[in-house]
């Protein structure tokens, strides 16, 4: 039991990195299509993935802590 509740909670982390990576190049590319031009063409597509990233770090996050918690429950 303990086995697996270490390998979802590395597969948890892996997550939560892929997810801030993902929000940061959404952030990046928001970033430069404003300086570039001004102009708002993906402006709104690059928010909506920057806050789903977000939403998607956190939740994993969540999970991670939980199941951190269980492994302290189980260790005692």
């Amino acid at each position: 039991m303990q086995t697996f509740l270490i390998i979802a909670l590395v597969i948890l982390c892996i997550l939560v990195v892929v997810s801030l990576v993902r929000g940061i190049v959404a952030f990046l590319k928001t970033t430069k299509i404003d300086l570039e031009n001004g102009t708002s063409e993906n402006l709104i597509e690059m928010q909506t993935m920057q806050n789903k990233m977000m939403f998607n770090r956190i939740k994993y996050q969540g999970l991670a802590v939980l199941v951190v918690a269980i492994i302290l429950a189980f260790a005692r």
